[in-house]
């Protein structure tokens, strides 16, 4: 199993960031990968998302079910289709680390483990010649600068304004 633990500092408390992170549907703005969010369920534990990706000639939908909330501190996901992979968005205060002029910050922790050679090769309709540990091999750098963009982009709405955001990475395969 391949592990990604990634976070960074949003200029908000705990209570004001979780909404962002808990919005799945939301999603497609952070991302150019991810093209559609369809819900089943009121978005509680047991609700499931049917997202729909498409990176180069490559299109393929992941149902996520959220397995666990503990708001504002904690989302945990599982993928239920295709992939084994699991994960969390966690939320924590950490005041200390606001600039001058900021009332408080929280950092916002995003956390998957993965298998990447549990995809199911036929829902994926690969290209003639083209084999699953070909596309792993192209996905994998790019998931830093993915997160890199994604963050970015759910800092902006969570604050309201764009800054430069800085993603610290703690693990990665």
């Amino acid at each position: 199993m391949d592990r990604i633990l990634l976070s960074t500092l949003a200029y908000r408390s705990p209570e004001e960031v979780f909404p962002y992170v808990r919005s799945f549907s939301d999603y497609p703005r952070y991302t150019d990968h991810l093209k559609e969010v369809r819900v089943h369920g009121d978005g509680g534990v047991g609700s499931v998302y049917d997202l729909r990706l498409a990176w180069w000639k490559l299109s393929y939908t992941v149902r996520s079910k959220v397995t666990a909330i503990s708001a504002p501190d904690s989302l945990e996901w599982q993928l239920v289709n295709n992939l084994d992979a699991r994960g969390e968005w966690r939320v924590e205060p950490e005041p200390e680390s606001a600039p001058d002029g900021v009332e408080t910050a929280s950092r916002i922790y995003f956390e998957a483990v993965y298998d990447p050679h549990s995809a199911d090769e036929s829902a994926l309709s690969l290209p003639r010649f083209v084999s699953l540990d070909w596309v792993v091999r192209k996905v994998e750098p790019k998931l830093l600068s993915e997160a890199e963009s994604v963050v970015q982009r759910l800092v902006a709405d969570i604050e309201g304004r764009r800054r430069d955001v800085e993603l610290t990475v703690h693990e990665m395969p």
